[in-house]
């Protein structure tokens, strides 16, 4: 199955869905047709039962420049249109719909992912750049603040004081370095990159869906909770995993010594 608008093609195979931004004559920058577009698609693979791992990628040689800047230069010519406006109703959506779908989300970085499109990239639960890749948060190089959650996700992936300068001193974080950092899950070679991504996601994509939801929710819950709320949340989702399908079967795969099939529920 594949729909495509201009700028970004929506397709579910194998129970993988690929979501690709598609303007990379620039960049893959976000102008206001493709962050629409975007924002359709991460919410359609949200509630899309036929995808049990989602797989976010670009094309040409960026994952995404971030911020479309020629539109955003008509834009500050404008009085009615300020900035908070697309963070709000555009970026924000996308990163809260990265970040809470009920499966796991891989950022196939494919080139740089400068700006916004770090910030995505870090939204997502897996990311693996091809060796060419890299990040670059460069958002203090144009006199501006930071979106798109970056805010939260970056001190959560390399720490405070890492964060600080690579947001106040923006400069171009190369793959290795990012591998380091703990902001790249894998790094591969640019000619095995599209095979690594593909055997990342069906692994993710045939595993136990619910409990994996369940383990990407409990990680969030326990960054703003206290210990004792964070446990009674831990029961929660144990009780519902617990009395899932997939549990049941991968107990008796256990004890008969053979590996479990999971359906997701």
């Amino acid at each position: 199955m594949a729909d495509q608008d201009d700028t970004v093609t929506y397709t579910v195979d194998a129970d993988v869905a690929t979501i690709t931004l598609r303007r990379s004559d620039a960049m893959n920058s976000l102008d206001l047709q493709t962050k629409l577009a975007l924002r359709d698609a991460v919410h359609r693979a949200a509630s899309d039962d036929s995808a049990r791992c989602v797989v976010l990628t670009g094309t040409g040689r960026a994952f995404s420049a971030g911020q479309d800047l020629k539109e955003h230069v008509r834009d500050l010519r404008d009085p009615d249109r300020l900035l908070s406006d697309t963070v709000e109703e555009h970026f924000n959506p996308i990163v809260t719909a990265i970040a809470t779908m009920p499966k796991p989300v891989i950022a196939a970085v494919n080139g740089v992912a400068a700006g916004a499109g770090a910030s995505l990239a870090f939204a997502c639960d897996f990311r693996v750049l091809a060796d060419t890749a890299g990040f670059n948060l460069a958002f203090a190089a144009i006199a501006l603040s930071c979106d798109s959650g970056v805010s939260w996700t970056l001190p959560r992936l390399v720490g405070r004081a890492k964060a600080v300068e690579l947001l106040m001193l923006p400069r171009t974080i190369e793959a290795d370095e990012a591998l380091s950092l703990g902001l790249a899950h894998q790094v591969v070679a640019a000619d095995v990159f599209e095979d690594a991504v593909a055997e990342l996601a069906q692994r993710l994509a045939s595993g136990p869906t619910l409990a994996l939801a369940s383990i990407k929710r409990v990680l969030a819950y326990s960054a703003t909770h206290d210990l004792p709320e964070s446990l009674a949340h831990e029961a929660q989702k144990m009780a519902l995993t617990g009395a899932s399908v997939d549990h049941r079967r991968a107990v008796e795969a256990f004890l008969e010594k053979r590996s479990p099939t999971f359906e997701g529920h």
